[in-house]
């Protein structure tokens, strides 16, 4: 690699950092009530006097929220991209987001779970049973699972799971109200202690996708050649996936199922920085994090004095985007 590539990279990680930084800000300045430079610098130092200085205060804890999950589903997208080598795997579109969240609403109802780190629990367990789940139907037939057959026995897996929650929620009132939105997605209900639960185990999930990030450069070359280049492709696939089910489980938990962000991220820093996943993965969780936030905002803003939850915002982004790569591309390995 030519030192002018690095340099190159180094600069888009710096820009994408830079990025995040203001959009922080702006997350905290902009929202459904204005608020002055007084309120703003008030409520860094603690003060939560005025109305203005309390929905800042308010604001910062959702916007940590916002970049834990946009980094941690955007990196769950590229880990599933890399394994399965298809272009369209997601957690939404795999059906692995909807396996969290039924989990969640299965505890919550039957078995009165209320803190997070339950909510956690459920969701990794819903998630990994998904995934296997759906790994297994795609492998049914010949030529094993091929991305297609990922792809459509996800999505066939997702709508199924929809309407267990809606047979699970509907009969109770109650429990629907209260989860209607965080069934939507978004992180209005952003909280230190959700966030402290979440983020230790977002950072195992980290850890484990950037220790493989070598191996998914082996897992894009094919089986055989990267067998032939020393690498353990079960274990990498295995570590890798394992990853991607507890990064989207466990953000899912918190903030709801949120979906495109691991479809919609990954495409455009593939396309900005290249295909080595060395550098691909931090731009990855830098850019996934920058667009929640930015989701965000713009879900606060253009509804005012109402919100417009993340979900439906990524949603309007990442639906198109998603059929663009349904008509321009075939499913194809990466």
């Amino acid at each position: 690699m030519t030192r002018t590539r690095v340099t190159g990279r180094i600069a888009f990680l710096l820009i994408a950092l830079a990025v995040l930084a203001v959009l922080f800000c702006v997350s905290i300045a902009f929202g459904n009530r204005e608020v002055s430079l007084d309120e703003i610098g008030n409520a860094l130092f603690g003060s939560a006097d005025s109305f203005g200085e309390a929905a800042i205060v308010k604001r910062v804890p959702r916007t940590v929220l916002a970049i834990l999950v946009g980094a941690a589903l955007a990196l769950s997208g590229a880990g599933m991209q890399a394994v399965t080598r298809n272009p369209v795997a997601d957690p939404a579109i795999l059906g692995i987001s909807g396996g969290a969240s039924l989990a969640v609403v299965v505890g919550l109802v039957f078995f009165g779970l209320t803190d997070p780190y339950s909510f956690i629990g459920a969701a990794i367990i819903g998630a990994a049973l998904t995934a296997l789940f759906v790994y297994a139907v795609g492998s049914m037939g010949r030529g094993g699972p091929t991305p297609l057959k990922l792809a459509l026995s996800g999505a066939a897996t997702a709508a199924a799971i929809t309407c267990l929650i809606s047979a699970v929620l509907l009969p109770r009132v109650d429990v629907m109200s209260k989860f209607q939105r965080w069934q939507v997605g978004g992180v209005g209900g952003a909280e230190w202690d959700r966030i402290a639960a979440l983020a230790p185990v977002l950072g195992v999930g980290v850890l484990i996708t950037f220790a493989c990030a070598r191996g998914m450069n082996s897992l894009a070359l094919g089986d055989d050649v990267a067998t032939g280049l020393g690498e353990n492709v079960a274990r990498t696939r295995l570590l890798t996936g394992v990853a991607a089910v507890v990064l989207a489980g466990a953000a899912t938990a918190i903030a709801g199922p949120i979906g495109f962000v691991g479809l919609l991220v990954p495409h455009a820093c593939r396309a900005i920085i290249g295909t080595d996943h060395r550098w691909l993965l931090p731009f990855t969780a830098l850019v996934g994090a920058s667009l929640l936030v930015l989701s965000d905002v713009v879900g606060r803003v253009i509804a005012r004095p109402e919100e417009v939850d993340v979900g439906v915002v990524t949603a309007i982004i990442g639906a198109p985007f998603f059929i663009w790569i349904v008509r321009r591309q075939k499913v194809r390995e990466l």
